[in-house]
């Protein structure tokens, strides 16, 4: 077995942003289904409350407040979420492939965890400052949560990648 030392690199290198807006949408469905399960069994809330704190992010506070079920914030909570999920995939996946960190799935695997507990962070405790509603949602289960998005959405990303040829690289015979 060769050891490349300098195999992870910094290279130029253009991510597949169709496989990352995938691993982002796949990636944000595991998480959602995950956190509303953890709300309703674990946490023994409703799921609205987590809907409601999502949708304030593009509402404002007053979705707080809302008692009855609403298609707007169903459909703001959904919009944030699925954004947030392509970016964050989109990023993990410019992370991945700039650093040739794709070419093991165990790597990407390790790599997408880590920027799930970097996301959390940044959410819970640089974020909330700003939207202080989300300080109840800190925990276990949303880190929980974080690092599985992290983990399927480079998991997937590397899964549905499109290998392209380093640009050095002679081309196939």
């Amino acid at each position: 077995m060769e050891l490349h030392l300098e195999s992870h690199r910094y290279v130029r290198c253009r991510p597949d942003w169709r496989a990352a807006v995938l691993a982002g949408l796949i990636a944000g469905a595991v998480y959602m289904v995950l956190e509303l399960l953890t709300a309703r069994f674990l946490l023994y809330q409703g799921a609205w409350g987590t809907v409601k704190m999502v949708a304030a992010i593009l509402l404002g506070r007053e979705a707080l407040s809302a008692d009855a079920f609403n298609w707007t914030i169903v459909l703001a909570a959904g919009t944030v979420h699925f954004a947030l999920s392509i970016i964050l995939a989109a990023a993990l996946a410019l992370i991945l492939s700039s650093f040739r960190l794709d070419t093991s799935l165990g790597l990407a695997s390790v790599v997408g965890i880590v920027f799930g507990v970097v996301v959390y962070l940044v959410n819970f405790y640089v974020f909330a400052r700003y939207m202080n509603w989300f300080d109840e949602a800190r925990g276990w289960e949303s880190l929980f949560a974080h690092a599985l998005f992290g983990l399927v959405a480079a998991d997937v990303y590397c899964n549905l990648e499109r290998r392209r040829a380093a640009p050095d690289a002679p081309p196939p015979a």
